[in-house]
Formats: C-alpha cells, sequence, structure tokens
C-alpha cells in the first residue's frame, strides 16, 4: 500500500517529461468520484481540487465522473472541473452519459439500467419501518415516502404512497434513517437477504441500490472497451463503500484519506482527506 504525499507529488514534478515527450504520453482513462471525493460533505469543491482536475482535463485524458449522485446532480460537478466532451457515470452505474457540446442539452443518456424494486422495497420496510424511501424512475423523476429530500438527487422528490413506489421502474432506489447505524443497516440487509439488486451502505445510514450487476465499476468498463483503453491506463479515486469495485477494477485505485478501512483494503493507494485536497494531489501526478 503506497501513502501519496506532498514530497511524492513533488518527485513527480522534477521527473515530468519534456513537453514533446508529454504530448506523446500514454492517455489515461481517470474516473472520479464526487462527494468525499472533488467535494466535501457540504457539496464543496476547493480551488487546488477544481484546478487539478480542470488541469487533467485540459492534458487530454478520458477524465469520467463516476458517482451514486443523480444525472441532474452530478452536471453542475461536471461544470466545474471544465468537462464538455467525454462520459459520466451516475447512480452508482445505473446511468451513462455522453458529453459534447453540439449535443442539444450538451449530453445524451447511452445507458441506463432499470429493475423493480418492490422485492426489496417490501423486504427492507418489513425490517426498517421508520426509514425514509426515495427512488429514481426511468423518466428521471424521484418518488419518496413522507418529507425525503437529498442534494444527491439534482430535482425535487414527488411525495407519494409507498404502493406508488412498489409499481413504478426504478433505475436507483435511496433508503435513510436517522434511528439506525450503518451497521444495523448491514444487519437488516443481510437479514432480509436483497436479491437480483446491487447495494451499497454508505457513511451514515444510507443505502443505495441498483440494479443487478450495476456498480460504477460495471460502467466503466463498458466505456473502457468503448474507448479501447487498456486496463493497465485505468485510475480511479474515491472514498465511499460504493466505490470498492470501482477501485478495484481501476489499474491505478486510489482510496482518499477519509476512507473506511474496507475501502482503503482495496486500493493501491491513499492520499489525503477530501479536507486536506487528497483528490488535487493524485490529479497532479497524472500531469
Amino acid at each position: 500500500m503506497t501513502t501519496l504525499t506532498e514530497s511524492s507529488a513533488a518527485g513527480t514534478e522534477d521527473q515530468r517529461e519534456t513537453e514533446d515527450q508529454r504530448e506523446t504520453a500514454q492517455k489515461l482513462m481517470i474516473a472520479l468520484d464526487v462527494d468525499g471525493t472533488l467535494v466535501d460533505h457540504d457539496g464543496h469543491m476547493s480551488a487546488p481540487v477544481r484546478e487539478a482536475a480542470q488541469a487533467v482535463v485540459a492534458a487530454g485524458h478520458e477524465v469520467m465522473i463516476a458517482t451514486g449522485r443523480s444525472l441532474n446532480a452530478t452536471l453542475p460537478v461536471i461544470e466545474q472541473i471544465g468537462m464538455d466532451r467525454g462520459y459520466a457515470v451516475c447512480c452508482n452505474g445505473g446511468v451513462t452519459l455522453r458529453l459534447h457540446p453540439e449535443l442539444p442539452d450538451g449530453y445524451e443518456i447511452i445507458h441506463k439500467a432499470t429493475f423493480d424494486p418492490g422485492p426489496a422495497l417490501r423486504a427492507l420496510r418489513k425490517r426498517l419501518p421508520t426509514a425514509k424511501y426515495a427512488l429514481e424512475d426511468a423518466d428521471g423523476n424521484f418518488l419518496s415516502t413522507e418529507r425525503f429530500q437529498d442534494a444527491s438527487f439534482g430535482v425535487e422528490a414527488i411525495g407519494v404512497d409507498f404502493q406508488t413506489m412498489l409499481e413504478a421502474t426504478a433505475v436507483r432506489v435511496v433508503v435513510f434513517s436517522t434511528e439506525n447505524t450503518p451497521e444495523e443497516f448491514n444487519e437488516a440487509i443481510q437479514h432480509v437477504g436483497l436479491a437480483g439488486v446491487t447495494y451499497s451502505v454508505g457513511w451514515t445510514a444510507w443505502l443505495d441500490i441498483a440494479a443487478a450487476g450495476v456498480t460504477k465499476a460495471s460502467a466503466l468498463e463498458n466505456l473502457r472497451s468503448r474507448l479501447g483503453m487498456e486496463p493497465s491506463s485505468t485510475v480511479a479515486i474515491g472514498d465511499g463503500r460504493n466505490d470498492i469495485e470501482m477501485l478495484t477494477w481501476a489499474g491505478r485505485g486510489v482510496a482518499m484519506g477519509q476512507a473506511p478501512e474496507e475501502v482503503v483494503a482495496v486500493a493501491d493507494e491513499v492520499t489525503k482527506s477530501v479536507y486536506d485536497d487528497g483528490a488535487a494531489l493524485v490529479l497532479r501526478s497524472l500531469l
């Protein structure tokens, strides 16, 4: 396990290639998580992180946002780092975008993985009756029980009864509880035995559910094949449990300094925390 430090980044600076060599340097596919990586948990992106991300984009690498956020909550981040073409993965792999300035909205959805949320919702409601539930449907709307709203949705959630949620077709399901710990969420999931879906537990008692086999890594692998990039040319930076598959998939997987132990365990390197601009440190090492 390598720990990335300021001195190691400085060493990279000293060993940079000449301008001519850099023009022919290997193009990388760089997957970037958002929350806890590019932005802190208040949603703020620091100037060093923004500038480093913009520099990597400008250098011509295949930079991709890979986030649990939904599309509308991802677009502002894409704009902040100066991406106007390329690809982005939203909803933990459930939605893949192609970006290009000539497209009507500047992007198009090229893949969307949907599933029937009914079985998972029914099983979890029995075990976690006081939790709040929300889902993104196939049309990009968010349906929720009670007053459940989160910045990662990107749109105002529509309050519906639980039966309406059971009958929807989902891209993403979110379960949240202020009364349970992540450990209790894990215990509940193990007890009900979620089948036919992919799930990850967040920092708090937050559960994201996607279609079976769908992760950030599965969507990124599809894009890697589409672009003809070598596996060894892939880099990923993330901090959450929903980044585990992505960090394992990448040729160079970097965990943020504040990441949980199970995330650090699968990473090739650990950088500084999001509050110490750890992502900027990694991104500068790629220039």
